[in-house]
C-alpha cells in the first residue's frame, strides 16, 4: 500500500465513521479500487483515530462522566449514585459488554465471512431502511439523561450488528436509540460516547497483532497476513482519519438539530444497489 492509497482511506474513514452509512463498508469498497480487501486490522487500527476525535470533541462530557462515576464510589463524596452522569457511566460500560464478547468470540468470521460484498451490500439496504423507519415514526421525546439501564443493554447489543461492514455502529445504535424515542442529537451522542471503549479496545487489540505479526485465514481457508501494508501508512491514514472524523462530528451534531437521516437512508440504498449491480455482473468479486 503506498502513501496515496492510505491517505485516501483515512479520508474515506474519516468522513463515513460517523455517519450512519458504515465506513468499514467504505474502506473495504474503496480499497477495492486499489486491487484488494485492505483488511478487518487495518480498518480496526485506523478507527483509532476517528476515536481520538471523538475524546476531544466531547472532551468535557467523558471528563465528566469518568470523574462522577468514581466519585460516587467514595462516601460523602456529594455525587449520588442516582446522577444521571454516573448512570450514563454504567450505561457505557454495560453497553460495551455485548460487542466485547461477541468480538472476541467471532474473530475468524469478523475477518472471512462478514467482508463478503454481498453481505455488505444487503446490509447496507436493510439496515437504512431500519434507520430511515425508525427516524420516521420514533416519538423523539427522550433526552440522554432519560437513558434507562435497559435502553443502554439494547443499544449496546444493537452496537453488535457493527461487526459486519455496511451495518454501521454510529446506524445501528442510533436507530435502536430512535426506536427507543430518544431525540436524534441524544442518540447520536450516546453513539459516539459508546463506541470509544469498543473501537479503542478493538483498534489497540489489532495494532498488537499486527507489531506481532500474527496472521489470521482468508476466506477460503489460506494464509492472511493481518496487515497487508506498512505500519508508516497505516499511521497516516490514522491521522487523516483523526484530522477529518473531527470535522465530520461537528458537522452531524449541527446537523441533527433540525435535520432527519433521510439523505443517509437514500444514500444506503443507493450504495448497496450498486453494489449489487456490479457483483451480479462480475465487476466485483466477493472476496
Amino acid at each position: 500500500m503506498g502513501f496515496i492509497e492510505a491517505i485516501i482511506l483515512g479520508l474515506v474513514q474519516g468522513l463515513t465513521e460517523f455517519l450512519p452509512i458504515s465506513s468499514s463498508a467504505h474502506v473495504r469498497i474503496v480499497g477495492e479500487a486499489f486491487g484488494h480487501d485492505p483488511g478487518a486490522t487495518f480498518t480496526a487500527i485506523i478507527q483509532i483515530g476517528t476515536e481520538v476525535a471523538v475524546i476531544l470533541y466531547f472532551w468535557r462530557d467523558i471528563t465528566r462522566i469518568i470523574g462522577k462515576w468514581f466519585r460516587h464510589f467514595a462516601p460523602n463524596s456529594g455525587v449520588p449514585r442516582g446522577d444521571s452522569d454516573v448512570r450514563l457511566g454504567w450505561l457505557i460500560i454495560i453497553g460495551t459488554l455485548p460487542i466485547g464478547i461477541v468480538g472476541y468470540l467471532a474473530q475468524s468470521e469478523i475477518r472471512t465471512v462478514f467482508r463478503s460484498l454481498w453481505l455488505v451490500a444487503i446490509v447496507l439496504i436493510v439496515f437504512g431502511l431500519l434507520l430511515g423507519l425508525a427516524d420516521w415514526l420514533g416519538h423523539r421525546r427522550r433526552a440522554i439523561g432519560d437513558m434507562t439501564y435497559p435502553h443502554g443493554l439494547l443499544v449496546g447489543l444493537a452496537q453488535v450488528l457493527a461487526l459486519v461492514p455496511g451495518v454501521s455502529r454510529s446506524g445501528a445504535t442510533t436507530t435502536m436509540a430512535l426506536s427507543l424515542g430518544y431525540t436524534r442529537p441524544a442518540a447520536a451522542r450516546f453513539a459516539f460516547l459508546l463506541a470509544i471503549p469498543a473501537v479503542l479496545g478493538s483498534g489497540l487489540y489489532e495494532l498488537v497483532q499486527a507489531l506481532k505479526g500474527d496472521g489470521a485465514a482468508d476466506a477460503t481457508g489460506g494464509a492472511l497476513p493481518v496487515v497487508p501494508l506498512g505500519l508508516a501508512e497505516t499511521a497516516l491514514a490514522t491521522i487523516v482519519s483523526f484530522v477529518v472524523g473531527y470535522a465530520v462530528i461537528a458537522f452531524l451534531m449541527r446537523w441533527l438539530q433540525t435535520r432527519s437521516f433521510l439523505p443517509f437512508v437514500i444514500y444506503r440504498v443507493l450504495l448497496g444497489g450498486t453494489l449489487m449491480v456490479l457483483l451480479a455482473a462480475n465487476v466485483l468479486q466477493p472476496y
